[in-house]
């Protein structure tokens, strides 16, 4: 595939989220390169650092490339080629009108095009959060081009006998489980878009490990987790915001904020919603894979107090069966959902010392 529009990362806080004193995760990566790759759905934004094996990073919702900002700098200096994607309906890479232009498979079928795009022909796949399913996906379809893939915070869990819609309407409680609130089209954004800044610094202030005190821990799926993301009935979400947790937090400054907020305030969020629109058109798209175990070498990260590492530990118990090739599986003390911003250096640590045993991995440096 062709490629276009090939910059430089700049020092400038418009294009890079950084300001004059900024803490350093809101620093710009003046090593990085900024670039649009054409897809079949149209085009995906990327930004890549250094040389050497492909590492795709797919970042999940509600966020952008960015999200890997930690990550891109400590693969480059491993040895990889670290390339950090808008996911379709983010940043500056293609937003479809229809809402099935996101179901799983126009993901899938998007990283394999920018791994084209790239000149390469295999890579490592990395996804946190809805990049997690993506990814996992990715591999389980294309095995012939993604060897290896990490999962962040959502454990791989095969398709399953039932439809997606008709499980997330027996969760929420007393509410209406979030995922099912996002799915009627335009009812999310109502509640989102007239503030987007402030629904962003709560959502990701709520998701956090900041929010989830030792002392209220509870076992993970229990019903009390679950319904604290659900929506009541005549309520919003962001009625379950904690009010004494916002950002700036220690893995959140407000130049990372103000970056969130700039490009979802600019696109809107309906692409990113639309991913959770899809999960019963995936589960269509997906039945001959009904069951099917993860087969290549894997690993899985999560944190002690991340909302779907908790729910999903039934997925985690199963590993042996559904993904055989795992080389380990983490859960961080302390952390919430947002593991590799909330804990850049283990994760990073984490990630490269799973690279390095892997075929064909860059010879290690002297420390």
């Amino acid at each position: 595939m062709s490629q276009s529009a090939t910059t430089p990362s700049t020092p400038s806080p418009s294009t890079a989220g950084g300001a004059p004193g900024a803490h350093p995760s809101a620093a710009p990566l003046p090593e990085a390169t900024h670039r649009t790759v054409e897809v079949p759905g149209g085009r995906i934004h990327l930004v890549e650092q250094g040389t050497g094996p492909l590492v795709l990073l797919v970042h999940g919702f509600p966020e952008s490339w960015y999200s890997w900002r930690h990550q891109l700098p400590a693969l480059a200096a491993a040895g990889y080629r670290a390339v950090a994607i808008d996911v379709r309906g983010y940043g500056r890479s293609s937003k479809p009108r229809e809402v099935s232009a996101y179901r799983m498979l126009a993901h899938v079928a998007d990283n394999v095009a920018v791994v084209r795009a790239l000149g390469e022909e295999t890579a490592v796949i990395a996804g946190h959060d809805w990049g997690s399913p993506i990814a996992a996906t990715t591999a389980l379809l294309r095995p012939d081009v993604f060897t290896a893939v990490a999962l962040l915070s959502v454990p791989y869990a095969p398709r399953g006998e039932t439809r997606p819609t008709e499980a997330f309407a027996r969760l929420g409680g007393d509410g209406e489980f979030y995922i099912s609130y996002f799915q009627e089209p335009g009812r999310a954004e109502a509640e989102i878009e007239p503030d987007v800044r402030g629904w962003l610094a709560g959502f990701y202030a709520a998701l956090s490990g900041d929010a989830v005190p030792p002392s209220d821990a509870v076992p993970p799926s229990a019903p009390g987790d679950v319904a604290r993301y659900s929506v009541l009935p005549g309520g919003k979400l962001s009625d379950r915001f904690p009010e004494d947790v916002r950002p700036p937090l220690p893995w959140l400054t407000e130049a990372d904020l103000d970056f969130y907020a700039g490009e979802f305030e600019r696109t809107g969020l309906t692409g990113g919603l639309n991913r959770y629109r899809n999960v019963d058109r995936d589960w269509e798209d997906l039945a001959a894979w009904n069951g099917a175990p993860l087969t290549q070498p894997a690993l899985f990260i999560g944190g002690e107090f991340d909302a779907p590492t908790r729910w999903m530990s039934d997925a985690i118990k199963a590993f042996p069966r559904t993904l055989p090739g795992l080389s380990a599986s983490h859960l961080l003390d302390g952390c919430g959902h947002w593991v590799q911003q909330e804990r850049p250096a283990e994760v990073n640590r984490l990630l490269c010392d799973w690279l390095h045993t892997l075929p064909a991995a860059p010879a290690r440096t002297a420390d």
